[in-house]
């Protein structure tokens, strides 16, 4: 890993051990963690012994925050699309919460995949309004399909850190392209950027020199700030703007 990647991802562990807030409540200790929300508050998890390890869990915060807003998961397409994102973080629902299970010694990857599953659940899910009829990630399927692309959907790599990152799409190496990945972002603003430049840069590590990425980007309420973008083109990840999906179709149908 180069210098500049190895300090980035260095400064980044440390924000987060900073950021890190930690409250008993009862039996279990409430951890505050730095990674925001839509309505900009901190994403919390509890965890309390079991068995010899630790329970980890959302106590049901992000389910009924997206059922509070009007986004129901009731349908079979989407309640599949749920099992399958979760499956992919090794993530347990139970009701409305999500959990998972660790040791001390995989205690830091499983918090981690908790806090990413909450993450790319509210995500997927939510709406502007409750009046929108198909997911954003459904409208990039039917359109990757449309067109032919091949790909393998929900796709997870270990990344140098040992953390998995999930993709929404990975797009084989052809004669014409390298390989791509992608992941479909709904709503594009600083955090999920974030989450995407640092899954990228721990992920291509381990993958093919010549792999690209693209996050395709959510605009139909609001475009992306230019920051945004910005951020994403410093990291080698490539922007792309729903409204405008076809100046890349050629490179992810090659």
């Amino acid at each position: 890993m180069n210098s500049e990647i190895q300090t980035l991802m260095d400064r980044y562990a440390a924000w987060l051990r900073e950021k890190i807030t930690l409250r008993e409540v009862g039996a279990w200790v409430e951890v505050t963690t730095p990674y925001l929300d839509r309505h900009n508050d901190y994403l919390q998890i509890y965890v309390k012994p079991w068995d010899g390890g630790f329970v980890l869990t959302d106590d049901g915060y992000v389910i009924e925050d997206l059922r509070m807003s009007g986004c129901r998961l009731d349908s079979p397409k989407r309640r599949d699309l749920l099992r399958v994102t979760l499956n992919g973080f090794g993530v347990r629902q139970d009701g409305d919460a999500l959990n998972v299970k660790a040791s001390a010694e995989n205690f830091p990857l499983r918090k981690h995949n908790l806090v990413q599953a909450m993450l790319a659940v509210n995500d997927l899910f939510y709406m502007a309004a409750p009046t929108i009829s198909n997911l954003f990630f459904e409208d990039v399927t039917n359109w990757l399909d449309f067109n032919e692309v091949r790909y393998v959907p929900n796709v997870k790599f270990t990344g140098k850190t040992g953390f998995d990152s999930v993709f929404d799409f990975a797009i084989p190496k052809s004669k014409k392209q390298p390989e791509r990945i992608v992941r479909a972002i709904n709503r594009p603003d600083r955090d999920s950027a974030q989450a995407m430049i640092l899954a990228w840069i721990d992920t291509k590590e381990v993958r093919p020199p010549d792999s690209q990425a693209y996050a395709i980007l959510n605009d139909s309420e609001q475009s992306p700030s230019a920051a945004v973008v910005d951020a994403l083109k410093s990291y080698e990840v490539n922007p792309v703007f729903w409204s405008r999906r076809d100046d890349v179709r050629e490179k992810l149908v090659a």
